[in-house]
């Protein structure tokens, strides 16, 4: 007689098991696209801060739903374009729609320009990643990604939200923050993707705790989130220009020598 338990019904056959863990790369995607739409709102309330909370918010659940769906081999080519939707709504329009309601508006004409021209490059990055994808070298991105795009904007406009400023002081700077975020998606600079890191690599013992010491550095500084989160994706934005800088600066190898000719036989 066997004293095993019964399975319970709902995981008879694993039907709720299979479901629940394909839906759930997409669910995730649907939590991105609710973060942006919720900082659209927010925006259209003036509560700037929350709006640049809920684009941050974005990109975590961006960074997770591809993760979980290798992870539980649920890759599928509606998640993929599903997630790139959710991309163009909380990395393209949201951000756009966020600087110009924070700072742009009262520029007029050049206001919305740059605003529209953020979010068109947005697209056209998000169209170039998903045509070139399978041809593109995984260890770089070709041009800043989007979500690192929108969270140099929103990590902006939290920063000066948290010192109380007045947005108005700061137009031309936002304006040409997008300008160069919305330009530097389209360009054809390399950036680092992070992809080639191997997590199931062992590593040493100080690596460990050089992590715990930088999460707790974290959490002490937890006041100071904003400026650190808008100093790190600068720095972030600006590593492919130097990157670029470098390799040009770097000495080529001479060109290889051209074979001696031969004579020709009989000679």
């Amino acid at each position: 007689m066997s004293y095993s338990s019964p399975k319970p019904r709902f995981l008879s056959g694993g039907r709720i098991r299979r479901n629940g863990i394909f839906w759930l790369p997409n669910a995730i995607t649907t939590l991105a696209l609710f973060s942006g739409f919720y900082a659209i709102v927010q925006a259209m309330n003036t509560r700037f801060d929350l709006a640049a909370e809920g684009i941050l918010a974005a990109m975590v659940f961006d960074g997770l739903d591809g993760r979980v769906a290798r992870l539980t081999r649920t890759q599928s080519a509606f998640g993929a374009e599903y997630d790139s939707l959710s991309d163009m709504v909380s990395f393209g329009a949201a951000p756009a729609l966020v600087i110009y309601e924070w700072a742009l508006k009262g520029m007029g004409k050049l206001g919305w320009v740059a605003a529209f021209l953020y979010c068109g490059c947005a697209a056209l990055r998000l169209a170039r990643f998903n045509t070139t994808l399978a041809t593109m070298d995984k260890r770089f991105f070709q041009g800043l990604p989007s979500p690192a795009a929108a969270g140099l904007l929103a990590a902006f406009v939290w920063t000066v939200e948290s010192f109380h400023m007045d947005p108005s002081l700061l137009r031309w700077v936002a304006s040409a923050l997008a300008v160069f975020a919305g330009l530097t998606m389209v360009s054809n600079i390399r950036f680092y993707s992070g992809k080639g890191i191997n997590f199931r690599r062992s590593v040493p013992f100080f690596v460990v705790v050089l992590i715990v010491l930088s999460i707790i550095a974290l959490i002490e500084v937890a006041s100071s989130l904003p400026q650190l989160l808008f100093a790190g994706f600068v720095v972030y934005a600006l590593s492919g220009y130097v990157g670029s800088l470098l390799g040009r600066l770097r000495p080529r190898p001479p060109a290889p020598l051209p074979a001696p000719s031969l004579p020709p036989d009989g000679l």
